[in-house]
């Protein structure tokens, strides 16, 4: 188990029911480069982990996720994070696994309606609002993509959409964002074959990998949905340009 595993283990300790002492007697030695800007247990928690440093980074990358995370489930989101650190290599970027909203619960109501995305994306963008300046890039995955669609991402450098239902948009020009939009599907995820269309609160509608949409298409192989940032998958190399600023 390498130590970042063991840090975010130590922490689903603390929201599990056993003693203080026994809490004590398992935490492990902490790596100096991960941080925690924000841990709540209750409920189904939030839980923001930085991997980097977050103050002298040049680059941050926020990685926003879709359904079934909590702080039970947040080893999916981490080790999205992670790919994304790792296969960077450099000291100047710092990757945020973000925590910071409900997920939706399963394919239900929730998950095709945009109550949940409108209340994290007030919660996104304040954490945005509060990171060092540097180059952002919002990663937003399944879900998350309503959510990051529905926030304010002013100062925002780049948003990466990947296996998104539907954005809640029409096109780029509607979202509050001056970044530059990127936006993949893999030719194996279901959600090709989700109706993009918006009846009410019912559905989100557009399709930001749509040409008509207006944001900038990358490859994403033929990986299923949740493989876009699978260790030396096409996308994720992708990803990684946009995050330090080597993609055009």
């Amino acid at each position: 188990m390498s130590k970042v595993i063991a840090f975010v283990a130590a922490l689903l300790i603390v929201v599990s029911p056993v003693s203080a002492g026994a809490v004590a007697q398992t935490r492990p030695e902490f790596p100096a480069d991960v941080r925690v800007p924000r841990f709540e247990p209750a409920g189904r928690g939030r839980l923001v982990v930085a991997l980097g440093d977050l103050q002298r980074a040049r680059h941050i990358a926020v990685v926003v996720p879709g359904s079934d995370v909590d702080v039970r489930r947040f080893g999916s989101l981490l080790a999205m994070a992670r790919a994304v650190h790792s296969a960077a290599g450099r000291d100047d970027v710092a990757v945020v696994a973000w925590l910071g909203y409900d997920t939706p619960e399963g394919l239900g109501i929730d998950a095709a309606t945009g109550g949940l995305a409108r209340a994290g994306a007030v919660e996104l963008a304040s954490f945005l609002r509060e990171l060092p300046a540097a180059h952002v890039s919002v990663l937003c995955h399944s879900y998350g993509t309503v959510v990051c669609a529905s926030a304010d991402l002013s100062g925002v450098g780049d948003v990466v959409l990947t296996g998104s239902p539907g954005v809640r948009a029409s096109s780029v020009a509607e979202l509050r964002t001056g970044a530059r939009v990127w936006a993949a599907r893999s030719s194996g995820d279901w959600t090709g074959w989700v109706p993009k269309v918006r009846v009410g609160d019912l559905g989100h509608g557009a399709d930001p990998v749509a040409p008509e949409f207006g944001a900038r298409a990358f490859p994403a192989g033929d990986g299923s949905h949740d493989e876009y940032y699978r260790v030396g998958g096409v996308a994720l190399a992708e990803i990684v340009r946009v995050v330090v600023g080597d993609a055009r």
